[in-house]
């Protein structure tokens, strides 16, 4: 027998087409766009980025930073504060060389995202970029 299939009922007889050819079509395409997804790291907080008229838009594969307003330094969800800036980017640098983005909060301090600029510079990093906002202009 093929595909199709004889089912008995009381009624006469149906034919029933097998599917398993299309689950495992199916399951082949779910693997493949999950193997092939690229994941964005976020940083873990919201923050209220500055708008700017000269924005772009983010690399895929960047070390993403976060500063809120009441000071704390963030990556991926947790607190590292400035001191952790240094040893993360280099840590991340050593895979590969891959942008850092700073995204600080409008209201935060400037001498804060100075800070972890210069100590993203110091680690190694030749991109640093500071996240901001498409102004609605």
């Amino acid at each position: 027998m093929g595909r199709f299939r004889q089912v008995n009922s009381d009624e006469g007889s149906e034919q029933g087409i097998d599917i398993s050819p299309l689950m495992d079509c199916v399951f082949i395409l779910l693997i493949f766009f999950i193997v092939t997804t690229t994941f964005v790291e976020e940083t873990g907080v919201e923050v209220d980025k500055p708008q700017a008229a000269s924005s772009v838009k983010l690399e895929k594969n960047s070390i993403l930073i976060a500063l809120t307003d009441k000071g704390e330094v963030v990556y991926g969800g947790r607190e590292i504060g400035i001191s952790g800036v240094q040893p993360l980017v280099k840590r991340m640098l050593q895979k590969e060389d891959i942008p850092v983005i700073i995204q600080s909060d409008a209201n935060s301090q400037s001498g804060m995202l100075v800070r972890i600029i210069d100590e993203a510079k110091l680690a190694g990093a030749e991109k640093v970029s500071v996240a901001t906002r498409k102004s609605q202009g």
